[in-house]
């Protein structure tokens, strides 16, 4: 039964990782390459079409283990013991978790430690960075577990309420921005196309997590515990 989660959850992971991989390998690359052409302050012209080519490829390939990553973790494992849990019903549901999977992995580290485009250098070293990124993801795991706790608690109040309740914890979050040690980026790169990097990075990353997300809900939950688990006895004549 968890195997059917698990296969589910990865199917749903290739999917994802797959458009998220293309839009990486087209736009992501793109832009990436554009940010380092102006970083050297002039082009370099056409590079090999092998070495293109590779760029493409590895960055498909890795769009892909990302999300078996996290579809198998997190619509595979995580669905399997939290779906009773998780508010909503159907696609909403998938879409909570995609919320609760983003908030973790990306958009709570992300409020401290934003994406850096190439030629951008930060005064924070590596292991500081990694110790706060690793604690972030923890806040936005408990921040998104507390949001689904509010959204219980408030069912069959107003939905201006409920909304409002569930959307509380996140003030969690402002306790880390406010607490967070200073780190002053330096580099040629403009703050608009920094900005702009910025914004395409989260745009992939809410890509993955949707395709993720809409993949699961249309495979079906035909397989659930609680279908599976009630075999009722046949009454007697």
């Amino acid at each position: 039964m968890a195997t059917d989660y698990l296969e589910r959850g990865a199917v749903a992971g290739v999917a994802g990782g797959l458009v998220y991989g293309l839009f990486v390998a087209t736009v992501g690359n793109a832009f990436t390459a554009g940010l380092e052409t102006f970083e050297h302050g002039h082009g370099h012209g056409g590079g090999p079409v092998v070495s293109g080519l590779t760029t493409a490829v590895a960055s498909i390939g890795g769009g892909v283990l990302w999300g078996i990553l996290f579809g198998v973790a997190v619509f595979g494992m995580a669905y399997f013991f939290l779906e009773p849990a998780i508010p909503g019903s159907g696609a909403t549901k998938r879409l909570a978790l995609a919320g609760a999977g983003f908030l973790t992995v990306s958009g709570a580290p992300w409020l401290v430690l934003p994406p850096q485009p190439p030629g951008v250098e930060q005064a924070l070293g590596t292991e500081t960075r990694l110790a706060w990124y690793a604690g972030l993801m923890t806040l936005g795991a408990l921040v998104a577990v507390l949001a689904g706790l509010t959204y219980r608690r408030a069912e069959g109040r107003h939905a201006a309420v409920r909304l409002g309740a569930t959307a509380l914890p996140l003030a969690l979050l402002a306790v880390p921005v406010a607490l967070a040690p200073a780190n002053p980026v330096h580099g040629d790169v403009p703050a608009a196309l920094v900005a702009a990097y910025r914004w395409t990075v989260v745009f992939g990353q809410l890509l993955l997590w949707a395709t993720i997300a809409g993949v699961h809900a249309w495979l079906g939950d035909s397989d659930t515990p609680v279908a599976d688990d009630l075999d009722y006895p046949a009454t007697a004549d």
